[in-house]
């Protein structure tokens, strides 16, 4: 029973199995009926929306092309009435053009007209011209070159004769005006530097306590006066002028030494060859010990600073030294001071005129141990210890014997003649500096063709005026040769004179 129990359950299990398979597959296509009939529904939809949104693009495009059709066409007639335009105002222009070349037209024809009138009349003109010419050729006796070559010459004489006057007008008023300039400059600067009106002279007269000291001086058989010469290098003079001893010597610095050793002799009252020497070395170092105190002092007040020690030695030297009565470094020191201020009036270097100015007399003090004029000297001097270049020149040419290159140097040049110039400064005797112009003035006149000479610049210039018509050029080369070889051998002087000779041609001529 059993037996058949179990496949009965078997195939009730399967139909049941079977039955419920079938009722899911009837779920399932039920569902997907569903789902289908939902999709197409949707479909449908979609379609009627797809289909009305086409519509609405189509009327919506529809609706730009006539507004763009509208747009060309308002454009299009905007451009069209542009063109009318511009075509009737080309219309004009070109109308206007025509009438202006017509016009042009015209007056080309009235100028060919008048132009072959022109060329007529020119040909007229150049005629008569010709007849003209033929006819002045045979009055005047001349050709047109001649008549040219008058006629320049009568307009170049009177062109010049107009251009000397102008330049004459011109020279004078120059002339004046730098006078006055010149003149305030100088008594400007003059003001401002008050100097010393007395200067010290170099003695050279020892005196002595009595007569008796004389005979000791000069020591058994002369050997006290010799040794007294040989250690100084200066001449002894004893002569009958009472109780008193001359120094002579070309060296003013010996002299001193001289003086110095011989007072000290005279108040030791030893006098002997060797105290001599000691006394002569003692008072050797003195001066020099003077003759750098007084070239530093000399420096300090005229402002320069930074010398080599040899210049200021040999400036110091100047102490000794006078000119015409006036003390050198003295007159050195007042030369600075005006070149300086004169340098500052006219806007030269105040720096250059000044040291030129201290060191322009430098080489008078060895000119006796050098062979030269002083200003070469010194110049020299200069150039050794390296002094500036534009202070060397100041030196070289302050008495005019070379070119003057810079402003400084005529400064140097002028404050040296206010400083020898002005009144007091030199203290030479009236009489001799008299008889001294005088003598200088016989000897230029003494020549022929010499029509006057002056003695200027306190005897150390002379200018000579001579007859153009007696003396040439090469004549006045040799007159300036004479008159300096006569002043060398017939006059003594101190430093040196210069001779100018000036010849001058005058044309005078007057408006009437």
């Amino acid at each position: 029973m059993v037996g058949y129990i179990l496949p009965i359950v078997l195939v009730v299990v399967v139909i049941a199995l079977i039955a419920l398979g079938l009722t899911a597959v009837l779920l399932v296509h039920r569902d997907l009926d569903r789902r289908i009939r939902q999709a197409s529904s949707e479909a449908s939809r979609i379609r009627l929306e797809a289909e009305n949104r086409q519509k609405e693009l189509i009327l919506e495009a529809k609706d730009e092309a006539l507004r763009i059709k509208a747009s060309i066409e308002y454009e299009n007639r905007e451009r069209r009435q542009d063109i009318q335009q511009s075509t009737r105002a080309l219309q004009k222009k070109e109308e206007a053009l025509d009438r202006s070349r017509e016009q042009v037209e015209r007056k080309e024809r009235a100028l060919q007209s008048k132009e072959k009138d022109l060329d007529t009349a020119r040909e007229d003109l150049q005629a008569l011209k010709a007849k003209q010419i033929e006819e002045l050729q045979r009055v005047s006796h001349l050709d047109v070159e001649s008549a040219k070559a008058i006629l320049l010459q009568s307009i170049e004489d009177e062109v010049r004769e107009i251009a000397s006057r102008r330049v004459r007008d011109i020279e004078a008023e120059a002339r004046e005006e730098a006078e006055r300039r010149a003149r305030d400059i100088i008594v400007t600067s003059i003001q401002r530097y008050a100097a010393e009106q007395a200067m010290e002279s170099t003695v050279s007269v020892v005196a002595l306590p009595n007569e008796e000291m004389k005979a000791r001086i000069i020591g058994r058989e002369g050997r006290n006066i010799r040794a007294l010469e040989n250690a100084t290098g200066v001449d002894l003079i004893i002569d009958d002028t009472p109780e008193a001893v001359t120094l002579s010597g070309l060296d003013p610095v010996r002299r001193e030494i001289a003086r110095v050793a011989l007072l000290k002799l005279v108040q030791d009252g030893r006098i002997h060859p060797a105290r001599i020497e000691e006394l002569v070395g003692k008072a050797r170092h003195e001066v020099d010990q003077i003759v750098r105190d007084e070239g530093e002092k000399a420096a300090i007040e005229a402002g320069v600073t930074g010398l080599h020690p040899e210049i200021i030695k040999t400036l110091g030297r100047l102490h000794y030294r006078t000119s015409y009565g006036q003390n050198v470094l003295r007159h050195s020191i007042e030369v600075a001071h005006l070149a300086s201020m004169l340098a500052s009036e006219v806007g030269a270097d105040v720096n250059v005129s000044r040291r030129g100015g201290l060191l322009h007399d430098i080489g008078k003090a060895v000119d006796h141990e050098v062979e030269g004029p002083h200003a070469d000297i010194g110049a020299e001097l200069c150039r050794r210890f390296g002094v500036n270049a534009k202070v060397v020149h100041c030196v070289q040419v302050h008495h005019n014997r070379e070119l003057m290159e810079t402003v400084e140097a005529m400064l140097v040049e002028a404050a040296d003649a206010i400083s020898a110039a002005r009144p007091g400064a030199r203290g030479d005797m009236l009489a001799s500096y008299t008889k001294r112009l005088e003598a200088l003035e016989q000897i230029a006149t003494s020549f022929p063709g010499v029509e006057r000479a002056f003695a200027i610049q306190a005897g150390r210039e002379v200018r000579i005026i001579v007859k153009p018509d007696d003396i040439d050029d090469v004549a006045s080369v040799r007159l300036t040769r004479d008159v300096v070889k006569k002043i060398e051998d017939t006059l003594e002087y101190p430093g040196q004179i210069k001779v100018m000779v000036i010849r001058e041609t005058r044309v005078v001529d007057y408006a009437k």
